[in-house]
């Protein structure tokens, strides 16, 4: 039996390490179906012969995935404590370890939260018909809208408009085939790559990546508001969204303009790192930590 194991519980796939430093990965959490089954059927898989302590940030926790739960679940495979937190506090811990600042995650999604010494706030992540602005889909929406309006003369000439020709054809029927298609949020969202190429050459392109980034700005400012932390405190960005230089640099720009003394720094690690740490949070994030002990 293990003293502990680390379990980070994407929906891509999932990724734990024991005390003895080993790792395993498997499939990852279908956040259609129950998570605890999964998750605990996760840990079984990482730790056979049993783990006295289980410490793990996961996606999709509904109000019935608690700690207490999934202790419940391992009754019999000797574990004593669970540590439970939504995948934003253990990417948060991987990137900049229990200390007060603020980590933006930005994919086809976008979530932000921030630590102070006592407090903690989460902003955005409400998905992408509520939220999730500056992100892969939010970005990939409006390189959509900027085509139409292009078609419909109500906006500037775009190359944004081959892209959605290419895509669906006929322009006038793209929102009926997107509508209808399962897959409407990753398939929008893959636009977001295509914007960034097109941003050097296509004004209208790169204007999309600079209110992106003017969006993500915007939210970190306001989670570093919410929170008791200090005035030198870091930011730390993460996801693919960051991978385009224009919108990086538009970020970089608007973080200078309205909180320069924030730095913004690498990630020291990754969110199975911040699984770790788990039972170690002594900042505002530990409220946002459940705890089930037997």
């Amino acid at each position: 039996m293990t003293s502990r194991v680390a379990l980070d519980g994407g929906q891509s796939g999932c990724r734990a390490r024991d005390a003895a430093g080993r790792i395993w990965e498997g499939i990852g959490i279908d956040t259609s179906k129950p998570r605890i089954p999964q998750l605990a059927a996760a840990v079984r898989a990482a730790a056979p012969d049993g783990a006295e302590r289980v410490l793990l940030g996961t996606t999709g926790l509904g109000p019935d995935d608690t700690a207490a739960a999934l202790l419940e679940a391992l009754h019999d495979h000797g574990t004593r404590s669970v540590y439970v937190a939504h995948d934003s506090v253990t990417s948060y811990l991987g990137a900049l370890g229990d200390r007060t600042g603020c980590v933006i995650a930005a994919g086809t999604g976008v979530v932000t939260l921030a630590a102070g010494a006592t407090e903690a706030a989460r902003v955005d992540g409400w998905g992408w018909i509520l939220g999730d602005a500056g992100s892969g889909f939010w970005i990939g929406r409006r390189a959509i809208d900027m085509a139409l309006r292009a078609y419909d003369g109500r906006g500037p000439e775009t190359a944004l408009l081959e892209l959605v020709r290419a895509d669906f054809g006929d322009p006038s029927i793209a929102y009926l085939t997107l509508q209808g298609d399962p897959r409407r949020v990753a398939r929008t969202a893959a636009y977001a790559r295509q914007v960034d190429e097109l941003a050097g050459s296509d004004e209208v392109a790169a204007q999309v990546l600079r209110d992106a980034a003017s969006e993500l700005v915007t939210s970190v400012t306001a989670a570093l508001r919410r929170v008791d932390g200090s005035p030198d405190d870091p930011v730390c960005v993460l996801g693919n969204v960051f991978r385009s230089a224009t919108l990086s640099e538009a970020f970089a720009a608007g973080m200078e303009a309205v909180a320069p003394t924030h730095p913004i720094v690498p990630a020291q690690g990754t969110g199975l790192d911040g699984a770790d740490l788990l039972d170690h949070v002594a900042t505002g994030l530990a409220h946002l930590v459940d705890v089930a002990t037997a």
